[in-house]
C-alpha cells in the first residue's frame, strides 16, 4: 500500500474530520450490533440488512444525512470484510474505534479519482470535500480505491490499495540468517549488525518530560490536549524512522539473497503484559514492560512481514529454541556458552563470536535443536522401529 502526505486546507480539514466521525460512528454501531447477537438470539444481520438500517438512520437523523453516503456504506463494507478475516482466522475480532485513533475512511468506485497538477503535486477527490492536494513522493500506482487517514500527530495521508511487484531473486544461491534482538535489531549470519534508529537522547528526554507533564494535567483541559498532541508528534517521528529502516533493510535483503531464514517467534505472546491479576499479581512487571517496549521498538514483526511481501516464497521460519546456546562451529549446546548478551564462548571447542551473529549462523543453517543439543527428530519418539520387510516367522 503506497501512502502519500495530504495537504488539506482548514476548510477541507473540517470536512475530513466529519467523514472520519461518521465512518467511526457507523463502524461502532456495527460492532455493538454484532456483539448483541448470540446463537440463542438468532442470526446477526448481513451486509444488505445493515445497509437498509443505515438508509433508515440517514432518513431520521439530519446530521448523518449531511454526510457522504458513500463513506458510510464503505465503513459497513470494511466491517463485513473484517468479520470474514476474523472467521478465516487471519485477524482478530473487530473492536470499537476511538476518536483520535484509527481515524480514516475509504473512497471507492467512480469517486476515486486522481489528477496530476505538476511534477510534485497531485490531488484526489473526496466526496462533499472536493479536490485535496497531496505530495507526490513517488509514482502513483494503478488503483481502484484509496483510504484517507489521520494519525495521532494530526497528519493526513492518502493510501492507495495496490499490490507491489515482488523483488526478483539475485540467483546467486545466497542464504542468510537473521537473528532479531533488542540491543541489536537484526544480526545477519554474515556478521553485519543492524540497528533500528530510534529517538535521539535529546528527543527521548523531551518525551519523558512531556509525559510527566501529562500525568499532572487535568483531564479534559486544553493543556492536556496540547501535551497529547506534542507527545504524539514525537512518537510519530520514532515510528516513521522505524518504518523507513524496515523498508530499506527488507529491500536490501531481498535483493542480495535468494533465501532468507528468520527465527520463528511468537511476538504477540512475548510482548504480553506480565501484570497479572489481583489474585495472582505478576513479578518483575516493570522489567517485562521495558522488554516489551524494546521488542516493539525494533520492529520485529514489521521486518518479517515486509520480507514475506517483497520476497514471497523465499522466507523460511526456523524454530528459535536454543539457537543462541548452540555453537555454530561444533554444535555443542549449553546455557553456559553464552557468557553475556553479546559474547559467545563455547566451553568445548573454545569458539568465540558475537552471540547474535552465532545465533544467526545457526538460523542460516536451519539448525533446530532440542534441549539436549541433538537435532529435532521428525518422527515420533514413541513409535516402534519399522522394518523394510516383515520379520520371518518360524525360522
Amino acid at each position: 500500500m503506497s501512502r502519500y502526505r495530504l495537504d488539506p486546507t482548514p476548510g477541507q480539514i473540517a470536512g475530513l474530520d466529519e467523514h472520519c466521525g461518521h465512518a467511526r460512528f457507523v463502524w461502532n454501531l456495527a460492532v455493538e450490533q454484532q456483539s448483541w447477537w448470540t446463537p440463542f438470539r438468532g442470526k446477526s444481520p448481513n451486509h444488505l440488512e445493515r445497509c437498509r438500517q443505515l438508509t433508515a438512520a440517514r432518513a431520521e437523523f439530519d446530521w448523518l444525512r449531511a454526510g457522504s453516503q458513500t463513506v458510510q456504506q464503505q465503513a459497513l463494507r470494511d466491517f463485513d470484510q473484517s468479520l470474514r478475516n476474523f472467521f478465516n482466522g487471519s485477524h482478530r475480532r473487530p473492536t470499537y474505534r476511538k476518536r483520535g485513533q484509527s481515524e480514516g475512511f475509504q473512497v471507492v468506485g467512480k469517486n476515486a479519482r486522481v489528477e496530476k497538477l505538476n511534477r510534485r503535486w497531485s490531488h484526489c477527490w473526496v466526496p462533499k470535500v472536493g479536490w485535496v492536494k497531496f505530495r507526490v513522493s513517488r509514482r502513483v500506482p494503478d488503483f481502484r480505491s484509496y483510504r484517507v487517514t489521520r494519525d495521532r500527530a494530526g497528519r493526513w495521508h492518502v493510501a492507495f490499495a495496490a499490490v507491489p511487484a515482488p523483488i526478483d531473486a539475485p540467483g546467486t544461491g545466497g542464504v542468510v540468517g537473521v537473528d532479531r534482538g533488542v540491543a541489536v535489531s537484526a544480526a545477519l549470519s554474515t556478521g553485519e549488525l543492524l540497528r533500528c534508529p530510534g529517538l535521539r537522547p535529546a528527543e527521548a528526554s523531551r518525551l519523558r518530560r512531556l509525559q510527566r507533564r501529562l500525568a499532572r494535567a487535568t483531564r479534559g483541559s486544553n493543556r492536556r490536549t496540547r501535551l497529547t498532541g506534542q507527545i504524539a508528534r514525537v512518537k510519530a517521528r520514532e515510528a516513521d524512522r522505524r518504518k523507513d529502516w524496515v523498508e530499506k533493510t527488507s529491500t536490501d535483503l531481498a535483493r542480495r539473497y535468494d533465501l532468507i531464514r528468520v527465527e520463528d517467534v511468537n511476538i504477540r505472546g512475548m510482548t504480553r503484559s506480565a501484570r497479572g491479576t489481583v489474585e495472582a499479581p505478576g513479578r518483575n512487571v516493570r522489567q517485562k514492560a521495558g522488554l516489551n517496549r524494546g521488542i516493539l521498538a525494533n520492529g520485529w514483526g514489521q521486518l518479517v512481514q515486509r520480507l514475506e511481501q517483497k520476497a514471497p516464497g523465499r522466507v523460511e521460519k526456523i524454530p528459535a529454541a536454543y539457537t543462541s546456546q548452540r555453537c555454530s562451529a561444533c554444535g555443542h549446546t549449553a546455557p553456559g556458552n553464552r557468557e553475556s548478551q553479546a559474547v559467545f564462548w563455547c566451553a568445548v571447542c573454545g569458539h568465540t563470536a558475537n552471540a547474535d551473529v552465532n545465533a544467526a549462523v545457526n538460523i542460516a543453517a536451519g539448525r533446530a535443536v532440542t534441549a539436549r543439543g541433538g537435532a529435532v527428530l521428525t518422527a515420533p519418539m514413541n513409535r516402534e522401529p519399522q522394518h523394510c520387510a516383515p520379520p520371518l516367522v518360524g525360522v
